[in-house]
């Protein structure tokens, strides 16, 4: 009977694993169904590739399409060598002591705040303080300061997981601490560090209210011509022509969110595969 039992619970406890992860995945799988069908007839060279007009009831949202993009690699090329480095230093050479551990509650913490004191931060910060003004270069740094508790908490995960067994053998070979790091940990680690680019290139490409107060402008016919020019931006983009112009299509507004959704997922597979031609390789 214990068997039986033993048998009869696992696939209790299967099938309850199979219902909440139907619960998460079909809800998703609808919403991206429905962008997908109500924005696919949108799209066409002129909606991706063309200037918008007429307010933005026409034309097309390739200023949105270049802004974004500039978000995302200025704010990646920046969070993410001081978020590596952070979480270098933090588990590989500070001491466990009361200032390291309240800079890891810190960390964490600010994991958990939300995308709109972000954005506050950076408009006092960068565009009010240091006088940047609101342009690419203060959204991407507010961006950048926003996913680096992501970074530093990957980072960290993945060095932690590279076995002791690798440093032990390094210094007794008369490596030095950072040779260590640098051949012996570093290598191992980078698709965990890889991963967290990843889940930062996806938060830095849909959010909408950091770049508010930041970079974002209403309307702009034309592209940025240096990182001290305001840009479009799709998530703020999108965000207005839902609320705040009245008479856009509806294929307009499904179309834009159904290129944001493929912008999000080309970039995320970009880095996923070469994540794991990096893995393959080692």
């Amino acid at each position: 009977m214990k068997p039986r039992n033993e048998g009869l619970r696992q696939k209790l406890g299967f099938g309850v694993l199979l219902l909440a992860t139907l619960i998460v995945v079909i809800p998703v799988l609808g919403i991206v169904g429905l962008i997908i069908a109500k924005g696919w007839g949108a799209l066409s060279w002129s909606f991706l590739f063309s200037m918008p007009r007429d307010g933005m009831r026409a034309g097309g949202i390739w200023p949105a399409i270049v802004g974004t993009f500039y978000l995302v690699f200025v704010s990646i090329a920046f969070a993410l060598p001081i978020g590596v480095a952070a979480a270098i230093y933090l588990n590989e050479y500070a001491k466990d002591n009361g200032l390291t551990r309240a800079i890891n509650l810190a960390i964490i913490n600010l994991a958990g705040v939300s995308s709109v004191v972000f954005g506050l931060f950076g408009l006092s910060l960068f565009v009010i303080f240091l006088r940047f003004g609101v342009s690419i270069i203060s959204g991407a740094l507010t961006l950048g300061i926003m996913t680096l508790p992501v970074i530093i908490t990957t980072t960290r995960e993945a060095l932690r997981a590279v076995p002791k067994s690798y440093r032990e053998v390094s210094f007794s070979l008369g490596a030095s601490h950072w040779q260590t790091v640098r051949h012996s940990v570093l290598p191992h680690a980078l698709p965990g560090i890889l991963t967290g680019a990843i889940l930062s290139i996806g938060r830095v490409a849909g959010e909408t209210a950091p770049i508010l107060f930041t970079v974002a402008a209403f309307y702009l016919p034309n592209l940025p011509t240096s990182l001290s020019d305001q840009a479009m931006a799709l998530p703020y983009h999108l965000y207005v022509i839902t609320s705040q112009i009245p008479g856009i299509p509806e294929g307009f507004r499904f179309g834009t969110a159904f290129v944001l959704i493929a912008l999000v997922l080309i970039m995320n597979v970009s880095a996923s595969i070469i994540r794991s031609r990096y893995r393959k390789k080692k």
